[in-house]
């Protein structure tokens, strides 16, 4: 099967990220949970995952990188780090339910920046909602439906400037877009590890401007003798035993990426997204593309006017083409883009993804 749907993971990893979470199975013991080789060869592993990412993304101190199980577990420790019942928080038009399931459970007052898809002139809408001075802003850094991408650094000076704290949702961007944590000064950045860094599923990184809550409570390996949570990092989030073959693989999709480059990564990502529209266009599809390449990431809808996508996208699957279709876990998204309810059809890409392959798409 052609597999066209990076957006969900990236099923296709670097064969050094199979290697090393298989050797972890049998070789790595738990960080912090002794001191005999295994444990300490864990914890050096570990720690070389952390050193690795706070590379990728400009992160001063490596022990500011927090592992955790996906993006959704990392986003629902910033949130609930940053927002309480009630609060009126800052989001696009474009978020996640990742995002807009924790402010629900908050009982958050949402303050909805609306934009097209693709609208780098976004900014005044931005700076309007800011000063009403909410209490946090929640804002992805790329749409999962459209690829689109937020002029996030352009927002985050506005919010150091009006004082709104900033959680980003860098679930499609990470390691394909430049991510600078110091350069932001987010307080927290949240981001998969099985998507753009080509880490095994159930690994995800938050990366901490600032020292979150405890979202989870229990074992650290360290301060045993108390009843609290060390009140450090990253011990202080990282309650229960870790996922050593996961963090084993994604320390080397993260070396994959820094060693390909992002912008490599994101300049194929854009030729093969413009073939697949340009060739879906002629098609007779209606799709949604920047006209700058550098407002999109890897990742184009699609629809076929009268056709319902999850039928589009079940005969794709029978011709031999792994694509998504739906809402895809984003109705707010799709209700900005008028898709809402049937969703639309998604082809996403990675590095992995070839030319031949999108061709081949397109001849079906």
């Amino acid at each position: 099967m052609i597999y066209l749907d990076s957006a969900a993971t990236t099923l296709r990893k670097p064969p050094e990220v199979v290697n090393a979470a298989a050797r972890a199975i049998t070789t790595l013991g738990s960080p912090g949970r002794g001191g005999h080789d295994l444990a300490m060869r864990a914890a050096e592993c570990a720690y070389t995952c952390r050193e690795r990412a706070a590379r990728l993304f400009n992160v001063e101190n490596p022990e500011n990188v927090v592992f955790t199980m996906n993006a959704t577990h990392a986003l629902n420790i910033a949130i609930n780090s940053l927002v309480g019942r009630g609060d009126r928080v800052l989001i696009s038009s474009w978020e996640h339910n990742a995002v807009l399931r924790p402010l629900a459970g908050k009982g958050a007052e949402l303050v909805i920046a609306k934009s097209e898809p693709f609208d780098g002139g976004c900014l005044d809408e931005y700076e309007r909602l800011l000063k009403t001075r909410p209490k946090c802003a929640v804002l992805n850094h790329a749409s999962n439906v459209t690829g689109s991408i937020l002029p996030i650094y352009e927002i985050a000076d506005m919010c150091r400037r009006f004082g709104v704290p900033l959680i980003v949702d860098a679930s499609q961007s990470a390691g394909s877009v430049r991510i600078d944590m110091q350069a932001l000064e987010a307080d927290f950045i949240a981001m998969p590890g099985h998507k753009g860094l080509y880490g095994p599923q159930g690994t995800g990184l938050l990366l901490c401007g600032r020292t979150p809550k405890p979202f989870l409570l229990g074992g650290s390996g360290s301060d045993s003798a108390r009843d609290t949570m060390p009140d450090y990092l990253p011990d202080l989030a990282e309650a229960g035993t870790h996922n050593m073959p996961g963090i084993a693989g994604l320390s080397e999709g993260i070396d994959f990426v820094l060693k390909r480059g992002v912008e490599n990564i994101r300049a194929g990502e854009s030729r093969l997204i413009r073939l697949a529209a340009e060739g879906l266009r002629g098609k007779g599809a209606k799709v949604w593309l920047a006209e700058k390449p550098d407002m999109q990431t890897g990742v184009l809808s699609f629809v076929f006017e009268g056709e319902d996508p999850e039928a589009a996208a079940g005969r794709y699957n029978d011709a031999g083409f792994a694509l998504r279709a739906g809402l895809h876990c984003a109705p707010l998204a799709h209700r900005t883009l008028g898709t809402f309810p049937s969703g639309t059809v998604r082809l996403s890409v990675s590095a992995f993804t070839t030319v031949q392959e999108v061709e081949a798409f397109l001849e079906v």
